[in-house]
């Protein structure tokens, strides 16, 4: 398993990640986006409304290096944050044929495959400004 536990707690809390992905003159773009933490491949996907024609799934199909950040204020006195840096390489996925949705999502996706953790702040027992990174290659 790539992700701790106390990791994917976390990400399963949160509605709402950043993407960013490298556009073909190699500018870089960063979108809002929903996703969920697929337990069966230890990988993170991103669904969402017309994802087939969007600018970040084309990103990806072209240069599939992306990085992936969720994160939350979970407390302003005392100043406390979260936050999950995924970064990796990531695959456009387009569905089977048959496959349709009525709120407008096509089925395709775009699956990170993590090669670079950063966690912080998610251990709750530890004092704000004790707190300290995880990071770790995969």
């Amino acid at each position: 398993m790539k992700f701790t536990q106390a990791e994917i707690a976390y990400l399963e809390s949160q509605p709402l990640g950043r993407l960013a992905t490298v556009q073909k003159g190699g500018t870089l773009q960063n979108s809002p986006v929903g996703f969920r933490y697929n337990a069966e491949l230890d990988t993170i996907d991103i669904t969402g409304h017309g994802m087939g024609n969007s600018q970040k799934f084309r990103n990806v199909i072209e240069n599939g290096r992306v990085a992936f950040v969720v994160d939350d204020i979970a407390s302003r006195q005392p100043w406390r944050i979260r936050c999950v840096e995924i970064r990796g390489s990531a695959e456009a996925i387009l569905p089977a044929p048959e496959v349709t949705n009525p709120r407008g999502r096509d089925g395709s996706l775009i699956r990170i495959h993590p090669s670079r953790i950063i966690s912080f702040g998610l251990e709750e027992s530890t004092e704000p400004h004790k707190l300290t990174f995880n990071k770790r290659n995969v």
